[in-house]
């Protein structure tokens, strides 16, 4: 693409809208709020058409740049991202007598790494490098560390991760082997990010925590300008989302509204749906109470690692787009996600992760208690590769040395 203008014209405190300059290290506003970033949308729009987009074969969400904070081409860090396929559930819509396509999964599992962290982190650590940061820390509960680490060493920065103790093992050894130092602490996401902001003054890591700085938000916005155009510059009547600390949430409505500010979509928006488990909904709860923020989730739990964040730092920029679009948020307890896990996987031959099952068991949820109406047209996001969680044990066998009885063989579900 080679160098391309950069269009970015401030940062803006999403509380107060006070406006800081660009080109500077940031974490968080002065009120203690997330920042985001704004752009010259009517130069952005005058430099780059749907057309011009549409002649990039390749790059993943670097096709995006002109959309991006990243000024010097030099500083992409890429790992061979690719455009992330929405796959239609047509046997179960089917099933439910819907219209082939109108229940579809944007499956981010296939990023580097594995998940759609891949999005934020290339943009934080793009930012670092161009910003001369050097050293950056987080809290993760698995997936993030791992896009951290492997973007770290990419672009030849160090990186340390906490975890929460219980994180899996295949998690800590992805992010060791990336090459970040990992660290278990005997807590939750939170605590590990309490642990990082006091690093932050004895070590001088830079914080790349969930909205802690301003650039992973703009990574995951990418999710909402590839799904406006792989569905041709419209959008779905819903999107189901994870909800954990909720970046790609917030990223998606700031990007419908840059593609409407444009005149690249209209006015229409999806429901923009929160999707928690049982064991950790401080969102869904917020939301049941009409509050604008939500306090801290005591003894949290769930199979879904991926969403067990019990505050959320950016809860009021989440509630307001789901408020805004008309969606709503809702909780699915652990036994709805597994088995929604066991039912794309042996319907479709999709292996969701937990998080990604938790929005089917949602939809499902939602189709039952008249939320939604069953011929609306949803995405469904699996934000990572079901092949990192735990699977079913395999007990069944043969004996090659024994006669075998193939009468007693039938297929497991018959």
């Amino acid at each position: 693409m080679g160098r391309l203008p950069n269009f970015v014209t401030h940062l803006e405190c999403s509380e107060t809208g006070r406006e800081y300059a660009p080109g500077r290290k940031y974490n968080l506003s002065d009120s203690g709020k997330p920042l985001l970033v704004r752009y010259d949308l009517a130069a952005l729009g005058k430099a780059l058409s749907k057309r011009d987009l549409a002649g990039r074969r390749s790059g993943g969400f670097w096709r995006y740049a002109e959309f991006l904070p990243v000024a010097a081409p030099e500083n992409r860090i890429s790992l061979g991202e690719v455009e992330t396929p929405l796959i239609a559930l047509d046997r179960i819509g089917r099933d439910l007598g819907l219209p082939d396509g109108r229940l579809l999964v944007k499956d981010e599992g296939r990023l580097p790494t594995g998940s759609f962290k891949a999005r934020g982190l290339a943009l934080a650590v793009s930012m670092a490098k161009e910003l001369g940061v050097t050293d950056l820390a987080m809290p993760t509960n698995g997936n993030a560390g791992a896009a951290l680490a492997a973007y770290a060493s990419r672009a030849g920065l160090t990186s340390t991760v906490l975890c929460p103790a219980d994180t899996p093992e295949i998690n800590l050894s992805e992010i060791e082997a990336q090459g970040a130092t990992v660290l278990r602490v005997n807590g939750l996401i939170n605590d590990c990010g309490k642990l990082v902001g006091e690093g932050r003054s004895a070590r001088g890591w830079f914080d790349v925590s969930t909205l802690k700085e301003p650039y992973r938000i703009e990574g995951k916005k990418t999710m909402g300008l590839e799904l406006a155009e792989q569905l041709g510059w419209r959008l779905p009547d819903a999107i189901f989302y994870p909800t954990g600390g909720g970046t790609g949430l917030i990223g998606m409505w700031k990007a419908f509204d840059e593609l409407e500010r444009l005149g690249w979509i209209g006015s229409e928006r999806p429901k923009m749906i929160a999707v928690q488990a049982s064991g950790c909904a401080p969102i869904v709860k917020a939301w049941e109470a009409g509050e604008e923020h939500a306090p801290l989730w005591q003894d949290a739990h769930t199979v879904a690692a991926g969403i067990r964040v019990p505050v959320a730092i950016g809860d009021f920029l989440i509630l307001r787009a789901v408020r805004e679009s008309g969606g709503f948020a809702i909780a699915v307890d652990d036994e709805r996600i597994l088995a929604a896990r066991d039912e794309v996987a042996r319907r479709e031959g999709l292996l969701l992760c937990p998080e990604g099952a938790a929005t089917f068991a949602a939809w499902l949820a939602a189709l039952d208690r008249g939320w939604l109406q069953p011929e609306a047209e949803v995405v469904l996001f699996n934000c990572a590769t079901g092949l990192k969680y735990p699977l079913p044990t395999v007990t069944r066998s043969l004996d090659r040395n024994r006669p075998v009885d193939w009468a007693s063989l039938t297929n497991r579900d018959a």
